[in-house]
């Protein structure tokens, strides 16, 4: 799909080779250093961080051990092409990325982008359309890292084609835009070529009243990432309630998830907030090449996260504040004759609640080297409360277990 999706915009590119090559790239980049420290030991057990062998919360590897680590070294490369109006490039690789079946390349965003009027296109690599905070800059975040809906959902890129339709002035405008991707973001990151026939789809849109507010709602819909060739493998529910393999395979893992947005600033004041819902779908897999057990304990199973933040800039100073909730199974559902969360058996108790809701409040500070440029370069310090029911206990512990951490970041953009 990738092939067809570019092919109209890499002729018109084709057909204006000397101009491309004379024109001059603009480079930027972003750097930032992290320095985490835990609370207590406890992080380190990251691989006990499942629920039913399941592994929901997004516990990233910065924080499992204390270090110092290269965050991002992100270099990007931009431009246009002289003599046809409206087409630019954007390309964005990030030489600190650890490479895996997951993330195989140090690739980011690869996209042509075309704008004509009100009329605009995009076709590469890039992010499919889903959160706010998904859609502010690395370089311009207020905490260190993003909220869990964006982790989760929109911080991933995909290889699609994106058209938009923009209306309106600076006192109230709307940007309507819509995509079709591969859907390989949760299998690849959405790094390699699509392996079955079937393609996401992603809308939103986006208003701004004034330089004050800004709100929106976006919508998704996708399904498997497997390749579906005649040997997709139903994966396995536990319980008398659990659903055939038919039914399984009927499903394709298919989700309809949606959100909505909306963010103030004013006189130092910034105030943002988003919810969102919906099916898994293959975010926690039932389907694979091979048997095992599904990766989630409800086909149909729900999500339901949101966060509020609160932050107030004064000069070179910020100080903010974040709630961040993130429900794997929203509705409670699951196929076994007993909660699979608090229950090892029927009566039997798992000694906690592991239900797969986990809650972040983050304190900030930062401190701007340019208060009018504060992205330029600044310093922070932020405390990341977690709820405790992400770890299962290792030797020696009993209960629910978790951990906080203290993460000292250092930035600049150019």
């Amino acid at each position: 799909m990738n092939r067809t999706l570019l092919a109209p915009l890499a002729l018109l590119l084709a057909a204006h080779p000397a101009i491309a090559q004379d024109a001059t790239p603009k480079v930027g980049g972003l750097f930032q250093i992290w320095l985490t420290q835990m609370m207590d030991s406890k992080l380190r057990n990251d691989a006990l961080a499942t629920t039913n062998g399941n592994k929901y919360y997004d516990l990233s590897s910065n924080y499992t051990e204390n270090g110092l680590n290269l965050r991002r070294a992100e270099i990007y490369v931009s431009g246009e092409v002289p003599s046809v109006a409206g087409l630019t490039y954007f390309i964005n690789f990030d030489p600190s990325v650890s490479t895996s079946p997951a993330n195989p390349s140090i690739l980011q965003d690869a996209y042509l982008a075309y704008v004509r009027g009100a009329f605009s296109a995009r076709a590469g690599q890039m992010k499919n359309l889903r959160t706010y905070e998904a859609f502010t800059s690395s370089a311009s975040l207020i905490f260190a890292e993003r909220s869990q809906l964006a982790r989760r959902l929109g911080d991933k890129r995909d290889r699609g084609l994106i058209g938009a339709y923009t209306f309106g002035d600076e006192a109230f405008g709307a940007k309507v835009s819509a995509g079709i991707f591969n859907g390989m973001n949760d299998a690849t990151s959405g790094k390699t070529g699509d392996t079955n026939a079937q393609k996401d789809f992603s809308a939103r849109v986006d208003f701004n009243l004034g330089k004050v507010q800004k709100f929106g709602v976006w919508a998704f819909q996708g399904g498997t990432d497997q390749a579906d060739k005649g040997n997709l493998t139903a994966l396995t529910f536990s319980g008398p309630n659990a659903p055939s393999s038919a039914e399984v395979l009927d499903k394709k893992d298919r989700a309809f998830q949606a959100g909505a947005y909306y963010a103030y600033d004013q006189n130092g004041w910034h105030f943002d907030g988003e919810v969102a819902t919906g099916k898994l779908g293959r975010l926690a897999p039932s389907l694979g090449q091979a048997a095992g057990p599904a990766k989630r304990e409800a086909l149909d199973q729900k999500f339901l996260g949101y966060y509020a933040t609160a932050a107030y800039i004064s000069g070179a100073h910020t100080f903010a504040l974040r709630y961040d909730t993130m429900n794997y199974n929203s509705g409670g559902d699951w196929t076994t004759a007993y909660d699979p969360y608090t229950e090892s058996a029927p009566g039997v108790s798992r000694g906690g609640d592991y239900s797969p809701k986990y809650t972040e409040v983050t304190v900030g500070y930062t401190y701007a080297f340019n208060p009018k440029v504060i992205k330029a370069a600044n310093l922070k310090a932020n405390y990341l409360h977690r709820s405790r029911n992400f770890l299962a206990p290792g030797p020696g512990q009993t209960g629910e277990q978790g951990g906080d951490s203290v993460v000292i970041a250092f930035q600049i953009a150019f």
